[in-house]
């Protein structure tokens, strides 16, 4: 169950202040997830963990979200509404599926097929004009340390990579030609469809198309951020008029705080 008291809230607030936007990606994650290991949630797939946070930000914050973005063509400002709940729910669904596959070691997949496994870190195969490559579903944690690389996309193709081999040969990820890095890429998007979530807007003014990525840890830190200030701003307001320590107010619920605000604002 997630975190949704505000003393735990604001607790992750603080400790994500002096946190790069992947400190605070991970530390939203932990209160999304208080039942997983903190040493495995980087390691679960990425859109693993952005359901958890749609499905938290849902839990905090409603489902309905707003959204603003310009046109790309006219620069037109956008406003539209998504909800929480569906993305997180459609995110989680594809999870669900990739668990019942065979992997490395179940049936042998036919040439060019997928295969995934749900012992733990997901896995996909592909098998091709002689080769045997099985990859890894890269986590959070392999595409932050791939991102720092020189080369991003082979650091991550040698950091995941489990096996390869061709013709029976052992090879390594430099070893891969460009049609099978293509297939790898296909087979983890195939089993990994939340990690981008990309949005195709259109303009009502002009028609034109405008793709964003929708960054949910980035979008629920700003909401989490405004809504700690408020809290803490409704704390020293009810301290200064009735001497109560934080954790008392924090204790009330949301409705007797504001009442008591009001009853301050009367006096």
């Amino acid at each position: 169950m997630a975190i949704t008291s505000a003393a735990g809230l604001l607790a992750a607030w603080e400790a994500g202040l002096a946190e790069a936007p992947v400190g605070r990606a991970l530390l939203l994650h932990r209160t999304a997830r208080p039942d997983v290991d903190t040493g495995r949630l980087p390691q679960l797939p990425v859109g693993e963990r952005e359901a958890d946070l749609f499905a938290l930000r849902r839990s905090l914050f409603g489902e309905r979200m707003q959204v603003r973005l310009a046109c790309s063509a006219c620069g037109e400002d956008m406003e539209f509404e998504l909800d929480a709940g569906e993305l997180a729910r459609s995110l989680g669904g594809q999870e669900g599926s990739r668990g019942a596959a065979d992997g490395p070691g179940g049936s042998p997949t036919g040439s060019g097929e997928v295969a995934a496994s749900g012992l733990g870190r997901s896995v996909v195969r592909v098998q091709q004009d002689g080769w045997d490559v099985v990859f890894r579903v890269p986590g959070v944690l392999d595409l932050a340390v791939a991102g720092r690389a020189a080369d991003p996309r082979g650091a991550l193709l040698a950091r995941c990579l489990v096996s390869a081999a061709h013709d029976g040969a052992a090879v390594s990820a430099t070893d891969l030609p460009v049609t099978v890095q293509r297939r790898i890429a296909e087979a983890v998007e195939a089993a990994d469809p939340g990690a981008d979530l990309a949005l195709n807007v259109a303009c009502p003014e002009c028609g034109a198309a405008t793709r964003a990525e929708l960054d949910i840890a980035s979008y629920l830190w700003t909401e989490l951020d405004a809504w700690a200030r408020d809290v803490l701003l409704d704390v020293h307001l009810l301290a200064t008029a009735y001497g109560w320590s934080e954790p008392e107010i924090l204790a009330l619920s949301p409705l007797r705080r504001r009442y008591y605000l009001e009853l301050c604002a009367d006096v």
